[in-house]
């Protein structure tokens, strides 16, 4: 048997692969070349680009700036009790390093329902401060229990944001002494411009009105603050630096706080000012000033309501005892100053008066439209004669009556710490040149004479003239700060010939001891000197004054009491309010009572 032996199998040789192969390793190569160079640009983009935001975001993450913001000083008042100090309070903050600015709208949003503050108004700050600051922001002070409790419900949504407990402007004795104190609140966008070069930080708060003004530097202390290392929870693991905070220094006033209350008290919710004042070196005792407003309301984020509730309560914010107001009849201390220091009239000077004297055609009344007989300088004083006056004025004319006005300190701030102050106005030719287009008429003199026409003084001004008188011939300064300088530093002699302080001084007795002012003469206070006004204000009601110092031999005190538009006459309006304020002083262990409105036989 033959076996057929089958043919060989041949391989056929493969198609070629060395031209694809390059290929594949080319493609291989140029993307690893565009993912390595994606790469290496997304590494220098955080490198370069964002390399020191990121580097603080890593710091973030185990580094924090916390900044402390320092105690407020004290205001004090001269014996040391308390006026204005500090609380403790929840204020939020945001860390606008925490978060990427795309991350923080949710959270924004939410913080502005628990805190019912405008979502707009938490990103404005937010921007402010910038989101790359690693500066804690506030956004919120004086925050609620409950709203405390609802932002710790919600943490999960609020990375970045922190509560902490901080010191507040708190004011013990509510509204008492409002327009002196002042109040705090964080500083505006335009005052923190004007005034970053001295320290000032967003969200700092700052003195707005009275002594925390004017005293702001003393009060204010130096801020502080903690560099801290945090754990991956944010608690902290260990301190890395502190700077400690300095406290304000305290201010001590001249005020006394039971004064204080018993003027308050004794003018009540009427409108107007009460000023108490030591007549020997210008110390402040005690300021009133009605309307008030509650200085507590703005140690925390003040409502749209409550700030319009406050600006419909009749200027609540203006100080009415360093604003000017005609002096009406206790400007006759002037006129009677000038009268005799010029040498045209002597002390024992008799005039006759009438119920009125014609001037240019203008009849000139006296207040009680019948005259009072023949009268000298105390005499008139005592009842306040207008026709007497009118008569001085005309001879000695405005030449001799406006410097004399002048240098009692009418027309120019008293310069007391308070930069609510007006200066008032003493006018004259030139003035009513420039604001009215004519001259100064002798009728001007005359209305002048009895504290009325363009004259403006302050309840505090006024206070500085009865001072006058009262110690014997110096114009004082009035001031709020304690300290220990003898009296002489604080006032000027107005060389008055010893007749004229004489005539002065027996004229406000007599006003007392039988006069307008016969509502102070009574026992409970030493023997007294005072005059009365009544100033007209057409078209409305009239202002009311009464001055008054005591004790007559040797005065410690005088109080000065003015109601806007109240109505009545000095004598019976201001008069009891004085009185009651003097029974303070020399009865302090007495207990207060609100002023009863005592109507004398006579007022003015």
């Amino acid at each position: 048997m033959t076996l057929t032996q089958s043919p060989p199998i041949i391989q056929q040789p493969a198609a070629r692969t060395v031209g694809r192969s390059y290929q594949s390793i080319a493609f291989m190569l140029v993307v690893s070349l565009l993912m390595l160079g994606g790469i290496g640009g997304r590494l220098a983009y955080l490198q370069l680009v964002e390399g020191n935001r990121n580097r603080q975001l890593a710091e973030n993450n185990r580094i924090r700036l916390i900044p402390k913001q320092p105690e407020r000083g004290k205001i004090l008042d001269r014996g040391g009790s308390i006026l204005a100090g500090s609380r403790l309070s929840h204020s939020v903050f945001l860390w606008p390093l925490a978060r990427k600015q795309s991350e923080w709208p949710a959270t924004l949003n939410r913080l502005s329902q628990i805190l019912q503050i405008p979502e707009a108004e938490i990103q404005k700050r937010l921007e402010q401060a910038g989101y790359t600051s690693p500066y804690l922001v506030r956004i919120a002070r004086g925050v609620s229990p409950a709203q405390v409790t609802a932002l710790a419900e919600y943490s999960s949504e609020m990375e970045g944001v922190e509560v902490d407990a901080e010191a507040v402007r708190y004011y013990p004795h509510g509204d008492l002494a409002a327009h002196v104190l002042g109040y705090t609140g964080e500083m505006s966008d335009e005052e923190l411009e004007k005034r970053k070069d001295e320290g000032y930080r967003l969200g700092d708060v700052i003195g707005q009105m009275g002594v925390e003004s004017a005293y702001e530097k003393q009060l204010r202390g130096e801020w502080g603050g903690q560099q801290v290392e945090v754990d991956g929870m944010g608690q902290v693991v260990r301190i890395l630096g502190e700077k400690q905070t300095q406290a304000g220094r305290d201010v001590r006033l001249t005020l006394d706080l039971k004064l204080q209350k018993a003027a308050e008290t004794a003018l009540g919710d009427r409108k107007g000012a009460i000023v108490a004042m030591d007549p020997n070196n210008g110390a402040v005792l005690a300021m009133v000033s009605r309307p008030a407003f509650d200085p507590n309301l703005f140690s925390t984020r003040i409502t749209d309501a409550q700030w319009q509730r406050l600006q419909s309560e009749d200027h609540p914010f203006v100080n009415r005892a360093v604003q000017g107001y005609p002096p009406a009849s206790t400007f006759k201390i002037v006129t009677t100053t000038a009268a005799i220091e010029s040498n045209k009239y002597s002390p024992d000077t008799v005039l006759n008066t009438y119920p009125s004297i014609t001037v240019g055609g203008i009849e000139f009344g006296d207040w009680n439209r019948a005259g009072f007989g023949v009268l000298g300088f105390a005499g008139a004083l005592k009842w306040s004669s207008d026709t007497f006056f009118y008569q001085i004025a005309m001879g000695i004319g405005d030449q001799t009556l406006i410097p004399w006005t002048r240098r009692y300190g009418f027309g120019q701030k008293t310069g007391i710490e308070l930069p609510e102050e007006a200066a008032g106005l003493v006018p004259d030719d030139a003035w009513k040149r420039k604001e009215l287009g004519e001259g100064w008429y002798l009728g001007d003199t005359v209305n002048m004479s009895i504290g009325q026409g363009f004259l403006q003084s302050t309840p505090l001004q006024v206070a500085v003239m009865f001072a006058v008188p009262a110690n014997g011939g110096y114009k004082v300064k009035p001031h709020l700060f304690k300290d220990n300088e003898a009296a002489r530093n604080w006032r000027e002699s107005l060389q008055l010939r010893p007749e004229t302080v004489d005539v002065l001084r027996a004229g406000l007795r007599e006003v007392v001891d039988g006069g307008t002012g016969a509502a102070l003469n009574v026992s409970t206070i030493p023997p007294t000197a005072g005059k009365s006004g009544t100033a007209e204000d057409f078209g409305r009601e009239s202002h009311t004054w009464f001055g008054a110092y005591a004790p007559l031999d040797k005065p410690q005190v005088l109080v000065v009491a003015f109601g806007e538009n109240s109505g009545g006459g000095g004598g019976s309006f201001a008069a009891p309010m004085v009185r009651q304020v003097l029974e303070a002083y020399f009865n302090p262990k007495k207990t207060v009572n609100q002023a009863a409105a005592i109507e004398p036989v006579l007022t003015d």
